[in-house]
């Protein structure tokens, strides 16, 4: 593994676990509201690993709703996921069947932004850069959410410290990192009005992939980006 470029992810990610602590800490305090023990909220971000299912999820097991709703409602959240993945796969074709195992894994919203970034700034993505990036956003994640948990009900309800509304003004900071890119306006708002529209008249979670799927409506029907033709593609074509 080359060390230099694992430790450029490192840092990389660094940056993204320190703005994440506070959604990480949320859940926690959440699940230690919703009954769940600390082992059982770490042993949740450990395998989910997806904040805003890890946050659904709980709030419906605090409602005892049936368990195949519960999957269904975080299948819903997480829908975006294979978006994400189809869009990574052409800058990890290079990865073997176990890196892209781990790829997937770790696969998260900040991790596909910067990946994408980093693949069509020209950049080749390797798999210790990857997985640097990846790890120093996952085990902080696991370290917050422990701690969330085991100070959650000193914490009480923590809506009264609008500790919530961090998950959305980060999402928010994403999506305006691809301001620049042809089409955005657009699909962001068919995104929005379609995520709207399914929350009032639909309901939660399922906003969120009607809202994921009329912004890909959308992106699908407006004109093909034109991409330059390198000397280097020609060479490679």
């Amino acid at each position: 593994m080359n060390r230099s470029e694992f430790n450029q992810g490192l840092r990389g990610g660094l940056v993204i676990a320190l703005s994440s602590a506070p959604f990480a800490v949320l859940f926690g305090a959440v699940a230690s509201d919703n009954g769940l023990t600390v082992m059982e909220a770490g042993l949740m971000s450990a395998t989910v690993y997806a904040g805003a299912s890890q946050l659904v999820g709980i709030e419906l097991f605090g409602h005892h709703v049936a368990p195949w709703l519960i999957v269904l409602s975080v299948f819903a959240v997480n829908f975006r996921h294979i978006l994400y993945s189809a869009a990574l796969t052409r800058f990890i074709v290079h990865f073997s069947p176990v890196q892209k195992f781990f790829a997937f894994f770790v696969l998260t919203d900040p991790q596909f932004a910067e990946a994408v970034k980093h693949g069509e700034s020209g950049g080749r993505i390797s798999f210790p850069w990857y997985i640097g990036f990846g790890a120093a956003v996952y085990f902080p994640w696991l370290f917050f959410s422990v701690v969330g948990a085991f100070f959650g009900r000193m914490m009480g309800d923590p809506r009264t410290l609008a500790i919530d509304v961090l998950l959305p003004v980060y999402f928010l900071g994403l999506v305006i990192g691809f301001r620049r890119k042809p089409g955005f306006y657009p699909v962001v708002a068919a995104s929005a009005l379609g995520s709207v529209l399914g929350y009032h008249f639909v309901g939660s979670p399922w906003h969120v992939s009607i809202g994921a799927a009329l912004g890909v409506i959308v992106a699908a029907l407006l004109p093909p980006e034109s991409v330059p033709v390198t000397a280097a593609s020609e060479t490679e074509s």
